[in-house]
């Protein structure tokens, strides 16, 4: 079976759970509707506004930067019955394209960690899909997969990007709502080249969709310097957490695309093992890693052959972890067919055991997209007219993602007559390479997926 073939059986599956509501074609949820397309033409103007970012090597907080930081002029999104109507539909444009691109993913990174954050690729196909025009905005609207019913190519056709942003923020809003043993942030960076201008409408739309964000003028014609300022930059403003991001970049680039989401969660209910354990990196290789005890009761399945099997545990109040692994030796690398055994499990009395981690990948879209034979959809031929009224050519469009997993209890008692009795357990080890998927709790969306090789080659 083939990842296409699973992912139209995973839909089925979805619209008959939600067959007991009233059906709205996912596309009404987010598109245009008549007065909004006629409010559109008088932004017409408003769009036309610009301004020039300064240097990257200013020391100075920019005006323009500082009003798109305020975040008391925004409003919270409400989950109402339409607000969780959309959040059903998009979780699963989100995984049907985060699948994808993991899909490429591991074919170039075989044998490596492998780690992307669905839900921000799909906000940054979104974001340039707002700054899109003509047959530009069309394509991106097609891969994003929320297509309208009808052929009519008016404003009504369209997708509203700003809806689609709520909606994303949304989940991550829920992830924060509620939960203290988590720290959750996402920050965005637009690098252009100088005098460059961007539109100040499009900038303010992405305010929405990130916890911060800045706007730089760097000097690409010198590719080595250009990368060194960009990664010092974003090392100081991720407050030294994020570095490394760039070792090259294309001088004929005049905006630069990036995106860093992190997500650290404490489990207050796992247990730190006094020793570290035995992980298989391969048949022939082990490392020893700090791994994590978790007992109770969680969703559980293998597949129908007995080759695989899935846990999710909730590793916090709004969060929860998916681990895919071979049973009897079976190849990781076939698991990619498998990624709807994450949303079909069962309950059992668990003992997992399982590595803890520090986990991270950089992923280039630009690279995805040519992976996926659409390396002009965000090429030099690109109508990206409503981000610049510049002939605008997009260099890397790199989204950053981190994932921490620890304890937030105790180390493992000394006397094993002080644990809890194990025996009607069944207990899985996590001792060799791993699939993860990491959901908010309420929507189901999925915020990572990854692949652990060797939890000790997190970052």
């Amino acid at each position: 079976m083939n990842l296409a073939a699973d992912l139209l059986c995973l839909l089925v599956c979805l619209t008959a759970v939600t067959c007991d509501r009233v059906y709205v074609h996912p596309f009404n949820l987010f598109s245009f509707n008549k007065s909004t397309c006629e409010e559109l033409e008088s932004l017409v103007q408003e769009g036309k506004k610009t301004f020039v970012p300064i240097s990257i090597e200013s020391q100075t907080t920019p005006a323009y930067e500082g009003d798109l930081n305020n975040k008391d002029k925004l409003e919270a999104p409400s989950l109402s019955g339409w607000g969780r109507q959309k959040l059903s539909y998009l979780k699963d444009f989100v995984y049907i394209l985060g699948a994808r691109f993991y899909s490429k993913l591991r074919e170039v990174r075989r044998g490596q960690n492998v780690l992307l954050s669905p839900t921000s690729l799909y906000g940054s196909l979104v974001s340039f899909y707002m700054g899109a025009s003509n047959q530009t905005a069309a394509d991106l609207q097609g891969l994003l997969g929320i297509v309208p019913p009808s052929g009519d190519p008016d404003c009504t056709s369209r997708v509203d990007g700003h809806k689609v942003l709520s909606s994303l923020r949304m989940i991550e809003s829920l992830i924060e709502s509620r939960d203290e043993e988590l720290l959750f942030s996402k920050m965005l960076c637009l690098f252009s080249a100088p005098g460059v201008p961007l539109s100040q409408l499009f900038v303010q739309d992405l305010l929405p969709s990130v916890d911060a964000l800045y706007a730089r003028a760097v000097d690409f014609t010198n590719p080595g310097e250009a990368a060194k300022q960009i990664n010092a930059f974003v090392e100081a403003k991720s407050e030294g957490q994020s570095k490394c991001l760039l070792t090259d970049i294309d001088p004929s680039t005049n905006l630069l695309f990036v995106v860093d989401v992190r997500l650290a969660v404490n489990v207050k209910q796992a247990t730190r093992l006094k020793e570290p354990q035995e992980f298989w990196v391969d048949s022939n290789t082990k490392a020893l890693v700090p791994m994590l005890s978790v007992t109770g009761t969680f969703k559980y399945k293998t597949d129908a052959s007995g080759i695989f099997s899935v846990v999710e545990v909730p590793i916090s109040k709004t969060v929860l972890l998916a681990v895919l692994q071979p049973i009897n030796g079976s190849d990781l690398e076939s698991t990619h067919s498998l990624l709807s055994l994450f949303f079909s499990l069962f309950c059992r009395e668990i003992k997992l055991t399982l590595p803890e981690l520090r986990i991270e990948g950089s992923s280039d879209l630009q690279e995805l997209l040519a992976d996926m034979e659409l390396p002009a959809l965000l090429g030099k031929g690109a109508d990206l007219s409503k981000i610049s009224d510049a002939n605008l050519t997009v260099g890397k469009v790199i989204n950053k993602a981190f994932f921490k997993l620890a304890s937030g209890g105790t180390d493992q008692p000394e006397d094993p007559a002080a644990q809890k009795e194990d025996s009607v357990f069944l207990e899985v080890t996590l001792n060799k390479p791993f699939l993860l998927a990491v959901f908010e709790e309420k929507s189901r969306a999925m915020l990572f997926l990854g692949r652990v090789t060797n939890p000790l080659h997190g970052v």
